[in-house]
């Protein structure tokens, strides 16, 4: 799979933290679903490598945005008043 270079309009990218205060890394991803499947895999690999000692603590963070504008911004679901992070929450409820 190529990744696109120049976003377009309504492109989504997930960022992450594995590490407060690094630099966030990005990337791109094709739906919201991907969004929060990826989410997740950051977050349980961060716990992991806590659990198995890798790091001694750690302090993450990691949401998602969209290009609108020329411009990056912090994803929200303006139908249902939703940041990502209420999405992702209320969407792992009804797809358990």
């Amino acid at each position: 799979m190529k990744l696109k270079t120049e976003p377009t309009h309504g492109d989504l990218r997930l960022w992450w933290i594995p590490q407060i205060p690094m630099e966030p890394f990005h990337y791109p991803v094709p739906t919201l679903e991907v969004a929060i499947y990826l989410w997740d895999c950051l977050a349980k690999y961060d716990l992991f490598q806590y659990e198995m000692k890798v790091k001694p603590d750690y302090s993450n963070a990691g949401g998602l945005e969209v290009f609108e504008d020329n411009e990056w911004t912090d994803w929200f679901d303006e139908e249902t008043g939703e940041d990502f992070d209420e999405y992702r929450e209320r969407y792992l409820e009804e797809h358990p």
